[in-house]
């Protein structure tokens, strides 16, 4: 496995990694990791290699775009001193171009999303052992769905920044597609974005896949 035993792992994101997650740090017992994706990582970390002593602390805040991301950076990534990082980020971004069309000013076009991403990744990538970038994504099969379409432009950027700063990559989006060949986006989550547990796990195997975690 890609992620080295006694490594501290900060995962920060929106409402996707918030899941309740405690305050002011998302670790420690009972709820403090939130009922999402993060905390299902946390427990296969931990089950399956118990000795590695794997330290997982949840940061995401919903509601956040990459503009929210930047603004509390310092606090919730840098003075944290992370072994590694994963970023999933985007989908407000995208989500408020169409459910809040008229407030331009919560909406986060695609170049400044790049702009601010790319410098919170190269900002952090020298002090971190690891990063693990994220797409953003949208439950929804059809391509040509106006939202669909708008967040595959996001996810784009997210493949573009990980290859160019050498980090691991998870496609978020193609996790979703595949388990989409069988099941309704109703059955996933039903605003298309905020899955129950299934869509949480499908989260949780496609980053456990990227770190080369073994059962």
């Amino acid at each position: 496995m890609k992620i080295e035993a006694g490594s501290k792992l900060v995962m920060i994101g929106d409402s996707i990694t918030d899941c309740g997650r405690g305050r002011p740090n998302g670790e420690g017992l009972g709820d403090a990791l939130g009922s999402g994706y993060v905390n299902l990582v946390n427990g296969f970390l931990t089950t399956c290699y118990p000795g590695q002593r794997i330290r997982v602390v949840n940061m995401g805040t919903s509601g956040n775009t990459v503009r929210d991301l930047k603004a509390r950076w310092q606090t919730d990534v840098f003075d944290l001193k992370p072994d590694w990082l994963s970023i999933m980020i985007g989908i407000n971004d995208v989500w408020r171009q169409f459910d809040c069309r008229l407030q331009t000013e919560w909406q986060v076009p695609v170049d400044e999303y790049e702009h601010i991403l790319e410098e919170l990744v190269s900002s952090t990538k020298p002090l971190v052992k690891g990063l693990v970038l994220m797409t953003p994504y949208f439950i929804e099969p059809n391509p040509e769905d106006a939202m669909r379409a708008t967040m595959d432009r996001y996810g784009g950027v997210v493949r573009k920044l990980a290859k160019k700063y050498n980090t691991l990559f998870v496609d978020t989006q193609a996790a979703f597609d595949n388990v989409l060949t069988e099941m309704h986006p109703m059955g996933l989550a039903w605003d298309r974005v905020h899955p129950g547990i299934t869509g949480h796990m499908i989260l949780a195997r496609a980053f456990l896949k990227a770190i080369d975690f073994v059962w």
